[in-house]
């Protein structure tokens, strides 16, 4: 069997799985629905109340789910690729801590903020978290390396946590504040979505489009050089695509950690080291391993609701263990 076939198999097969997990996801739940409910619901016009369950409710955050998932693994991938790091997470580098004390912020100070305003602090916040984190990482002789990347990460995610829960106690925003930290998507709207997914998808299409760029740059910067790669523009456009991904994500579903660490390491076991593959495969596999996630936090203890953060984390935590532990070859 040829590689592009194989290839060709295993995208399908992906695009398989996360159908099926889809259809999980919407079918189980605290309302007792069938596949045949959710027929009904999308290609009769049904408005009963086991329909609008499904369109105005589970619908709307399982798609926040494929969202979600895909723009933190493709923005988990870049971040990896691009620093050759791979402990490199948008969750683990201060991009949602950021993003969420910016949230803080602008609840505190901009009263009655719309949903833009949430999208833009989101944003502004994922790059400080950033800047901070790459900017202390680099003050020290010999470079990036993967461990002081990560400290650097944690002790800037802790410094804008506390400034996000100091604000919150300050100005009495704890439930607000409270609900972007711990992460969810809970009370997911359509309108939401329909600001949000076409800012996605055109961060991750832009990011594909680049992928050729990435997987010269994730061999080494010499052989970048050396190819006729401009590094310094090319490290731009995936900086601003990272930020883009990761503020969507915050915005839509509060602090998640992990998923774009683990996911990617995933993606390459599968299809290789290759982005222009990585990437479109990690938006199948992100948005299927947050289907997973959140269908889990809402069955494990149901009719109470687990936090989805909480299930990734523990997900997740294992496998950033084993990759400090052993590491992972980013180039095998």
């Amino acid at each position: 069997m040829n590689k592009e076939r194989a290839l060709t198999i295993k995208f399908i097969g992906a695009f398989l799985v996360l159908i099926a997990m889809f259809l999980v996801a919407i079918t189980f739940g605290a309302a007792d629905t069938s596949l045949k409910d959710v027929f009904r619901a999308i290609f009769t016009g049904d408005r009963s109340s086991t329909s609008l369950v499904l369109i105005e409710i589970r619908f709307p955050r399982e798609v926040a789910a494929i969202v979600v998932g895909a723009g933190l693994a493709v923005s988990g991938a870049i971040m990896q690729g691009m620093t050759r790091n791979p402990l490199a997470d948008p969750g683990l580098l201060g991009l949602t801590a950021g993003a969420n004390a910016a949230l803080a912020v602008a609840f505190a100070f901009i009263p009655g903020i719309n949903y833009m305003g949430i999208i833009a602090a989101s944003f502004i916040g994922a790059a400080v978290g950033a800047g901070l984190v790459f900017g202390i990482a680099s003050l020290r002789r010999g470079g990036f390396s993967p461990i002081r990347v990560v400290l650097a990460g944690a002790a800037v995610s802790a410094f804008l946590f506390a400034i996000a829960e100091g604000i919150a106690l300050t100005f009495r925003l704890s439930q607000n504040v409270a609900q972007w930290t711990a992460g969810g998507l809970i009370g997911t709207t359509w309108s939401q979505l329909n600001l949000l997914i076409p800012i996605t998808a055109g961060g991750i299409l832009a990011a594909i489009l680049f992928s050729k760029q990435l997987t010269i740059l994730s061999l080494s910067e010499e052989v970048a050089v050396g190819l006729g790669s401009r590094i310094g523009q090319v490290k731009a456009v995936f900086f601003v695509l990272t930020v883009i991904l990761a503020g969507s994500a915050v915005a839509l579903a509060g602090n998640l950690a992990f998923a774009g660490l683990l996911v990617p390491h995933i993606v390459r076991s599968i299809v290789g080291t290759d982005y222009r593959y990585i990437l479109p495969m990690c938006v199948l596999v992100g948005g299927t391993f947050m289907l997973f996630a959140d269908t889990a936090g809402r069955l494990l203890n149901a009719p109470f609701e687990t936090p989805v953060a909480a299930i990734v984390s523990v997900l997740g935590l294992p496998f950033f263990l084993y990759v400090v532990r052993k590491g992972v070859n980013m180039s095998a």
